[in-house]
């Protein structure tokens, strides 16, 4: 079986790994090795006057929901996010699948403001500060912390082992520190979500190292079955020599 290593938060792992067709399932050694833990600040959100919030990430929805009662419009990076605010009650809708897309389509918009960002601790993008200084007031709050951890005991087992193993990455966060932490690379087959997430990993002496066609969850995961793939043909060509 071909290892894939899960470094996401467990919850968001576990949903990625479900999303996986059975059968490919059935070939893979799934390993549960998360390298950010989300801890919610629990802190009121300060809504006053505020006409409509953003949300960068479904952790930064469901952190905001638990503080306030309060149902706004909601301004989302990607589907998966406005999904998320939308079962929990917000009038959500996705503009874009990065901080860009989505700054871009809010000063071309221009909503009632102002707006507030509620997002993690460490976040990339400057959105508050790009759409106050193009005339849309925005502030921002952090909701949540995202807490980097050592790899595990098994995960450490699987990457000294030297055997090919896949390895998806969804954060430049996190690609960092597992380049930090990975050692020997040159077993490893790295998935980045985008650009910015691959950058980091560039260092490695790793085996393959693919940027997902789209930053979202659907082509994640066709990269890791077609790696998955790739490697099992190789195993079974080792097998027949």
């Amino acid at each position: 079986m071909v290892p894939l290593l899960m470094t996401r938060p467990l919850e968001a792992a576990e949903r990625f790994a479900a999303s996986l067709p059975a059968e490919a399932l059935a070939g893979l050694q799934v390993i549960y090795a998360p390298l950010m833990e989300i801890q919610v600040v629990q802190a009121p959100v300060r809504m006053q006057g505020i006409k409509g919030v953003i949300f960068t990430s479904a952790n930064g929805v469901e952190a905001a929901s638990r503080e306030t009662a309060v149902r706004l419009p909601a301004y989302c990076v990607g589907e998966r996010t406005a999904q998320a605010a939308a079962e929990l009650g917000w009038q959500a809708e996705a503009l874009g699948t990065c901080a860009d897309e989505l700054a871009a389509t809010l000063m071309q918009r221009r909503p009632e403001a102002p707006l507030l960002h509620l997002r993690g601790a460490h976040a990339r993008g400057s959105i508050a500060q790009r759409l106050t200084d193009a005339g849309l007031p925005c502030g921002e709050q952090i909701v949540y912390d995202q807490v980097l951890l050592p790899l595990t005991e098994e995960a450490q087992t699987v990457l000294s082992a030297q055997n090919d193993v896949i390895v998806p990455l969804f954060s430049p966060r996190t690609a960092r520190h597992f380049a930090n932490l990975c050692g020997d690379g040159s077993h490893l087959y790295l998935i980045a979500f985008s650009e910015a997430v691959a950058e980091p990993l560039k260092g490695l002496n790793c085996k393959a190292l693919r940027v997902s066609k789209a930053p979202d969850a659907p082509a994640m995961a066709a990269a890791v079955l077609d790696a998955a793939a790739q490697l099992s043909r190789l195993e079974d060509r080792g097998r027949a020599e």
